[in-house]
């Protein structure tokens, strides 16, 4: 009987057998048409040889052939799952649904004298209206829409346009700071010289606000707090507002010079050219340019003390100082709460660029409030009293400075905003009145002697 060697039969490289199966045939097989039926006997066995351990398949190979075969074989296996069609008369209903929002948001179009609008089969809806008979009044109102329109400027809007083209809170408070540095000056108080230095330094401010709302008009028609500037809303001519400018600027400047001092004249001029053409530009450029704008706002009280005195000393750059460290609490709460606006206008702000730097400049500069302060008796700027009663306005913006650093929120920087607003002329005004009375110099005794002999004789 043949025996079947099923081990050399299924020997391939990738598989193999540990052992010997086999197996006894009882009957040969039949060449008949019909299917040969193959009978296994009683003496059939079934024999598993032990062999070299080498040859065994271990179950590491087992499990790494398992592997391979879901491997070449994963396209086959995996069920993806199919997405659940939507029915198609809910898609009908919600597109004609969209379709009727959509007509329903076109506005409707008057028709047009003389226009002929097409039919898209081709053909002409109307037959074109024929202009020879047209009434001359509206063929004058035809043409004139097709034409350019020179700017209208109502004259009676004039004086509204010129204060916010000239910023005119921002100049308020620019000539208040100048007339703090004048009276604090230790000189006589002179009401001509005040009113000169006081209208020219005005003046000096409202040429830098105008030149820098017409470098700013394609940048404040981004921001929503700048938007319906008179540039942007185009309700003056670029070149109006440039003379408007000019017209402010050179008399001020002249004015300062000329009838007040050449120290106060060369300051007014300093100040519009770092406005114009240092902060201006730097504002898209650096954050410096907040520091910049520091040195602006601190030289208007410099030039009320060098209208007063025509010199520079040591009380005018403490003035000066206290104008500087004020304005980093004040402009860094502002922008906190601006920084969408100034991030749509491309401005480079701390809040925006740097948040943790503007909340700590506010808190250091709040802290410098107190340091100067009492270091106004030293100067004989005022008398010992002023670090006293300046002391809980100094405490209390401070406070507010520290909460803004610690929760960074909007409604902290808020408050600091509008406790900056009356701090600075609640401190201006407490430096005012303990400011040092100066003691009117007495006549030499040759002098008074000459005089009670001209009085005898």
């Amino acid at each position: 009987m043949p025996v079947l060697c099923l081990r050399n039969m299924y020997k391939t490289p990738c598989s193999r057998l540990t052992g010997l199966v086999g197996a006894t045939v009882n009957k040969k097989l039949t060449l008949s048409a019909k299917a040969a039926k193959c009978q296994l006997s009683s003496l059939s066995l079934t024999q598993f040889r032990t062999t070299d351990s080498k040859e065994w398949l271990t179950f590491q190979q087992l499990s790494f052939l398992k592997r391979q075969y879901v491997v070449r074989h994963s396209g086959a296996l995996g069920q993806r799952p199919r997405h659940k069609q939507e029915p198609v008369s809910a898609m009908l209903e919600d597109r004609d649904d969209l379709v009727m929002q959509q007509i329903q948001q076109i506005p409707t179009i008057k028709p047009v004298a003389g226009v002929t609008v097409p039919v898209p089969g081709g053909a002409a809806a109307e037959t074109p209206v024929d202009l020879s008979n047209e009434p001359e009044a509206d063929r004058q109102a035809r043409m004139e829409a097709r034409q350019w329109k020179e700017l209208k400027v109502d004259y009676s809007e004039l004086p509204d346009i010129y204060a916010r083209l000239s910023k005119i809170k921002l100049t308020a408070l620019v000539v208040t700071t100048a007339a703090a540095g004048f009276a604090m000056a230790p000189v006589p108080f002179d009401p001509t010289c005040f009113l000169l230095a006081t209208v020219g330094t005005g003046l000096c401010s409202c040429t830098a606000n105008s030149i820098n709302q017409y470098f700013e008009v394609p940048f404040d028609s981004n921001m929503n707090r700048t938007k319906n500037r008179p540039l942007v809303r185009g309700q003056i001519s670029p070149l109006h507002a440039v003379s408007f400018a000019l017209a402010c600027g050179i008399p001020g400047v002249a004015l300062l010079s000329l009838a007040v001092n050449p120290l106060t004249g060369l300051l007014g001029a300093l100040n519009i050219f770092l406005y114009t053409s240092c902060y201006t530009p730097l504002k898209r450029l650096s954050i410096s340019n907040t520091w910049v704008g520091a040195v602006v706002g601190a030289i208007p009280p410099v030039m009320g003390w060098t209208a007063a005195t025509g010199s520079l000393d040591a009380g005018a750059l403490l003035l000066g100082g206290f104008l500087y460290s004020w304005q980093f609490p004040h402009f860094n709460a502002l922008s906190w709460n601006l920084r969408e606006d100034y991030s749509r206008g491309g401005y480079r702000m701390m809040s925006v660029t740097h948040p943790d730097l503007c909340r700590r400049v506010a808190l250091r500069h709040s802290l410098g409030l107190i340091g100067l302060s009492s270091v106004a008796p030293f100067t004989g700027l005022t008398t010992w009293t002023f670090p006293l009663v300046s002391l809980p306005i100094n405490l209390y913006i401070t406070y507010l400075a520290f909460r803004f650093h610690r929760r960074a929120d909007r409604q902290s920087a808020r408050k600091l905003f509008f406790c900056s607003l009356w701090h600075l002329p609640m401190l201006l005004l407490l430096a005012l009145t303990c400011k040092t009375r100066r003691a009117e110099p007495e006549a030499p005794p040759a002098a008074a002697a000459t005089s009670s002999l001209a009085v005898q004789s």
